[in-house]
């Protein structure tokens, strides 16, 4: 999940003398606005499962689940230190800021995914707990050290770190995966890609300065937005299609349909940019899509929460 529409965007100067982190200081490791979006789907993961928690263990489920996105959040700054410093939108994370030490974040990192991992076992059972502790390890280990500068498939391929929060949260409720979970997983997975290149088309000199081989800068511009409408128009099928499944319904439908319409409808946009057109025009096209992808997720998972307090013949549902 991206946080890097609400960053700063202005390179940050290390701080000079000696500087001792607060609290918020660590806090920013963990990355609070990804990990808002980690909950969300969570929470709605657990709530449309067929079997209910006490509210005291659901509270705790999606506590130790947002602590164990914080601690991939704080093992991805550790590693990518050397880039955050010269990438405007993370200049001012905390260390390349320097007001938190790698060392400190990896201890930080570290220590929080060990205790998300057992206390979401103690709590719920192990299946979830073994799931928040492979997600852990796929974001700062598979994506993060790996893909990330290695393929020009980074998202694509590391985007499934993304996607387990939902299954998780189901997993917390009913000790099982099950087609559900599953498709809540492949709605994220498929929406990940063009969410991210879309940031990556007008941030692309970010990239091009950390070297990081986003499809932007390994194939260019316009096969990149070639990929967005195509990766959007699977999305689209899935989205719409998933409506006639368990989780879906009569409103999930409608949401779907039109989210997906306007989606891509300013997808089509994207790849119908001229690339001698200035470079304003296009900032304006790609960072709305961004923007309204961020809208997308969350009102997709409202939808799936909403079919799950109607009652089964609401509308004639079809299921």
């Amino acid at each position: 999940m991206s946080d890097a529409s609400l960053n700063g965007t202005q390179s940050a100067k290390p701080l000079e003398g000696p500087y001792e982190a607060g609290f918020g200081d660590y806090f920013a490791l963990l990355k609070p606005r990804v990990m808002s979006l980690v909950v969300y789907t969570a929470l709605i993961g657990l709530l449309a499962a067929p079997v209910s928690l006490h509210w005291v263990e659901a509270f705790a489920a999606i506590l130790f689940i947002a602590i164990g996105a914080g601690a991939s959040g704080a093992l991805n700054m550790w590693w990518d230190a050397d880039i955050d410093v010269v990438m405007k939108r993370t200049a001012k994370r905390p260390i390349p800021s320097g007001r938190v030490q790698a060392q400190e974040a990896l201890a930080v990192g570290l220590a929080l995914s060990g205790f998300a991992v057992v206390m979401l076992w103690l709590t719920t059972n192990l299946l979830a707990a073994a799931l928040l502790a492979f997600t852990i390890f796929f974001y700062a280990v598979v994506y993060t050290m790996w893909l990330k500068r290695s393929t020009p498939q980074n998202i694509v391929i590391g985007g499934a770190a993304g996607a387990f929060p939902p299954m998780i949260g189901w997993v917390a409720a009913t000790g099982s995966v099950s087609i559900e979970a599953a498709l809540m997983f492949a709605l994220i997975f498929m929406w990940t890609p063009p969410h991210f290149w879309a940031l990556a088309l007008f941030m692309r000199s970010d990239y091009d300065n950390a070297e990081i081989p986003m499809l932007t800068v390994t194939h260019g511009r316009r096969v990149t937005r070639n990929h967005i409408l195509g990766y959007t128009i699977v999305l689209a099928a899935l989205a719409v299609g998933a409506a006639f499944t368990s989780i879906g319904g009569p409103v999930y439908l409608a949401v779907a349909v039109i989210c997906n319409a306007i989606f891509f409808r300013d997808a089509v946009r994207i790849w119908r940019r001229d690339e001698a057109a200035s470079e304003l025009d296009n900032f304006k096209v790609e960072r709305g899509f961004f923007k309204f992808s961020l809208l997308y997720v969350v009102v997709h998972f409202a939808a799936i929460w909403v079919e799950t307090l109607l009652p089964s013949g609401f509308l004639g549902g079809w299921l």
